[in-house]
């Protein structure tokens, strides 16, 4: 009964400092990202509260990406207060070792995190995609949309008063093939239709290979090659559908499987896809060595110290994944190691403290 009652305890003050901590990131959130819309805004014309209105989309995302850190902080700070009213002697004198704390923090955050990559990311991911489409209307990207279906590639090109619409059923990073190019004006009457085998998109200029013609009148044209010029080239074309923290779980699901059929590559997706399926255990690790931290350092007693070695042991594991994670981006170690690799050393080190501590 007091075990239970304890760990109702535990659970609710972890979760009142949880709140606490992330209320502080997001507050901070907003001002820092406030002031880069206003950065940007101040060569675009506009309402005075775009800025406002664009951090407010782009923050949910931004702590998104801050929660291991939220979680390391908070788990120093709950170790605090509970070390400050005693309540660790008094958790131990009633048989709640270490080893039953962590236990119960380790069950409650990775429920929390499971929640926060199921509801929060889809939250987040909505408003990015809306903080994205406001954001181009200010942007060249305005120009010119790109999807990315289980037809193929869909491109939309505005160059003057014409509006472009290309259709690829193959992109592989500079070249697109089985290519069809209509073309429209602002009445939207097609003058031309562009039909080719393959393209080399490296350039603006684009060389279209064996090429077809056909006119308003149903005339055709044979050509063996053709110059296209466009506002964009294979990596611009790229980086017009590779926000992916815009997206979904199921968004991004369903674009792996479209790269997949259109033979592009699904390394990025799958990447972003393994580092948010680690979230969950990423924050219990987190939560994990912050509190061992804590029990290996007691002598510590001020919150300053406390938040520098916070800062150390945040700074070090987010370089740690970023490299780790870059090397799956270039393919250079398998995708599921890269991002599993860091949690993997975080686990081995806490594992071994954690040996220690259970004898205190």
């Amino acid at each position: 009964m007091i075990v239970k009652k304890y760990q109702k305890y535990l659970v609710k003050t972890y979760f009142y400092h949880f709140v606490i901590v992330s209320m502080v990131f997001l507050c901070l959130s907003v001002i820092l990202n406030f002031f880069e819309e206003l950065k940007f805004f101040s060569n675009h014309e506009a309402n005075a509260y775009y800025p406002l209105l664009l951090a407010l989309l782009n923050t949910p995302s931004v702590l998104f990406e801050l929660f291991p850190f939220i979680f390391l902080i908070t788990t120093k700070f709950f170790y605090i207060y509970l070390n400050d009213k005693n309540e660790i002697e008094i958790l131990k004198n009633n048989g709640i070792s270490y080893f039953k704390i962590l236990t119960i923090l380790s069950v409650s955050v990775f429920i929390m995190g499971v929640i926060i990559l199921v509801s929060y990311y889809t939250l987040s991911s909505n408003l990015k995609y809306h903080y994205y489409n406001l954001k181009n209307n200010f942007t060249e990207q305005n120009e010119y949309l790109a999807v990315v279906n289980d037809s193929g590639l869909w491109i939309k090109e505005e160059i003057a008063e014409n509006i472009n619409i290309i259709h690829a059923k193959k992109f592989k990073e500079n070249e697109i093939e089985k290519i069809t190019i209509t073309q429209t004006n602002s009445n939207f009457k097609m003058p031309n239709t562009i039909i080719a085998e393959k393209a080399d998109i490296s350039k603006k200029i684009w060389n279209l290979i064996n090429v077809k013609i056909i006119n308003s009148k149903g005339e055709r044209k044979s050509l063996p090659s053709l110059e296209y010029n466009s506002s964009f080239n294979g990596e611009i074309v790229a980086n017009l559908f590779s926000n992916l923290n815009s997206l979904n779980l199921y968004q991004l699901y369903e674009l792996s499987e479209n790269y997949t059929k259109i033979g592009y590559s699904t390394t990025n997706v799958m990447v972003h896809l393994n580092k948010l399926y680690s979230m969950p255990i990423f924050f219990l690790l987190m939560t994990l060595l912050g509190f061992l931290i804590m029990v290996k350092f007691k002598f510590i007693k001020t919150k300053f110290f406390t938040v520098i070695i916070g800062v150390i042991v945040s700074v070090t594991v987010y370089y740690l994944n970023y490299f780790s994670s870059l090397f799956g981006s270039n393919e250079t170690l398998p995708i599921g190691l890269s991002i599993w690799l860091p949690h993997l050393i975080l686990m081995l080190i806490c594992s071994l403290v954690m040996v220690r501590i259970n004898e205190i």
